[in-house]
Parts: structure tokens; sequence; C-alpha cells
């Protein structure tokens, strides 16, 4: 059983999937995104095929050009759920084959799972056909309608998933949250929390990173505040997440207007989306990234 250098921490960035304006992935500007990550952003790990990237609706192809020698990622997670188990595996394996860091998966949403061990028999099946790759979770019900909870699911996921490595947190249940860390304090897991205006909270109850949409163009900001929180500054660390929030709850007012992301001149063409549906976040980053 291979697994990374270092245990997957800090921030995650979840890649907006770039299009061409004929909605056809636009390889070419990969590479330059992947610099503006690292280099602007201080972010390097990445989040593939994750509900900004438009999961469901784009081929996991395109990571492929992320895992390739002289671009400083530490770690490229690949989420992998689908609708049907074989879909999961297929892409499971071809994560495999690519050189994926880790898989994620979240629950099948139309033919939900009703209980913990349906779910988890899932999860298994989708896990053993990467038997070498790390294996997350992404909790994320608000979107899947499953609300089998993280507390409940973790307990016990070791004996069933034995390269379970972590939790991506897409919920603001704080209790539930603060139970999986609580409950699983041995086992050294990952709890990457997923709701990036609430992050400081997830910290205080043991949140060992983050994967989120706003560290495409908040990142720099966000890691101001993992460090002051670091250093126990807290009051520092509430001021960067009152930042953050305000600029969030601005984009979330904007709609489906256009927004540059800082003050220089320096542009990377993301596309637009092309399907009957526009995330928050698409008011910012599926448009430009000026640095």
């Amino acid at each position: 059983m291979a697994f990374p250098k270092k245990k997957l921490q800090g921030l995650v960035a979840a890649t907006i999937t770039p299009m061409t304006e004929n909605g056809e992935i636009n390889f070419s500007v990969i590479g330059q995104y992947v610099d503006y990550l690292v280099k602007e952003q201080g972010v390097k790990n990445i989040f593939g095929k994750s509900t900004l990237g438009m999961s469901l609706h784009v081929s996991s192809s395109v990571f492929r050009r992320y895992i390739l020698p002289g671009y400083q990622l530490d770690q490229v997670i690949i989420h992998v759920g689908a609708l049907s188990l074989k879909e999961s595996q297929e892409l499971a394996q071809h994560a495999a084959e690519i050189g994926a860091d880790g898989i994620a998966v979240i629950a099948p949403f139309f033919l939900k799972p009703w209980t913990k061990d349906i779910l988890i028999n899932f999860l298994k099946e989708v896990a053993a056909a990467a038997p070498a790759l790390p294996f997350y979770y992404y909790h994320i019900p608000a979107l899947t309608g499953v609300k089998i909870r993280a507390e409940e699911l973790l307990d016990g996921i070791l004996d069933k998933i034995p390269t379970f490595q972590g939790l991506k947190f897409s919920d603001t249940d704080l209790l539930d949250f603060g139970q999986c860390v609580d409950q699983n304090r041995q086992q050294q897991f990952a709890f990457l929390f997923g709701v990036d205006e609430q992050l400081l909270s997830a910290l205080v109850m043991g949140a060992t990173g983050a994967v989120g949409s706003t560290y495409n163009y908040l990142g720099k900001k966000t890691n101001q505040m993992l460090e002051a929180f670091e250093q126990k500054d807290f009051s520092l660390a509430l001021n960067y997440q009152f930042c953050i929030q305000r600029f969030i709850n601005f984009v979330v007012k904007l709609e489906n207007s256009k927004l540059k992301v800082s003050k220089n001149q320096r542009t990377l063409p993301l596309g637009t989306t092309n399907f009957p549906f526009l995330h928050r976040e698409d008011c910012l980053s599926r448009r430009t990234l000026n640095y």
C-alpha cells in the first residue's frame, strides 16, 4: 500500500476546469494555472473534478496535465465519484494510472444509499479499484441529499476501507465535524473542511486542512489566517476570516456579474460554464483569474 510522502494538510484548491469558448477543455492554460496557484496563492495541493470543476460533467483526462514533471504541486487528489459503481471504479483506476496522489468519492445521489452499511460498501468497492491510493470521503449532503452523518460513517471505517485517509467535510454541521475529530484522534486522519467562510471555526475544532474553491483566488489571504492561528494570534486570525467573509459575501451578491481578482494587468482566461447552472464562485473564478 503506497501513500504520499506526507499527510495531506493545509490548503487544497478545488480546481476550475479551464474551458474554451467552444466548450472544450482548454489544456493550454493549465501550466499557467498551476504556476498561479503555487506562486501567487501559495497553494500546492489540488482537488480535481470538484463541484466547482463540474465534477460529473467533464473528463478526468484533464488531470493528466497536472501530474507532469516540473510542476511544483505537492499532491493531486482526483474526485472519482459517479452515479454508477462501475464508472466510479473506472475513474479510480484511471486516477491511479495517471499518477494521482489520492482519490475522493461523494455518495451516489440519484438512487441514494439509505444506510451507513450500503454507503460503506459502495465506497469500499471504489477504493478497491485503486488499492495503492489514499482514499478520501467527500461529505457534501446539501448536494447529494445523503444525510448519513460523517461521524457515523467514520466509525470502524478502516476495517472496511484500509486505504481510508481522511474526510472532505463540506457541511455547516460543526457538531458532526467536531465529533469526527474527537472520536478519531488516534487515527491520524486528514480532516479537510470545505466551507471556506467558516474555516476558522473548523480549525478550532481540529481541522487539519481545507479544500475549497476560494483558495484559487484567496489562497494567500487564507494562508495568512492559517499562520496567525498557528501562532495563536486568534484576534488576527479572526480579522482575516472576517476579511474573507466580506469578499465572499460580496461575490454571492454579484450573481452573474464578472469580477477581476486583483489589481494587476496579467490575466488567465479560464472560460465560461456550459451547463444550466451557476455556482456562486462562477461569478468570480470561472471567468478570468487576474494576477
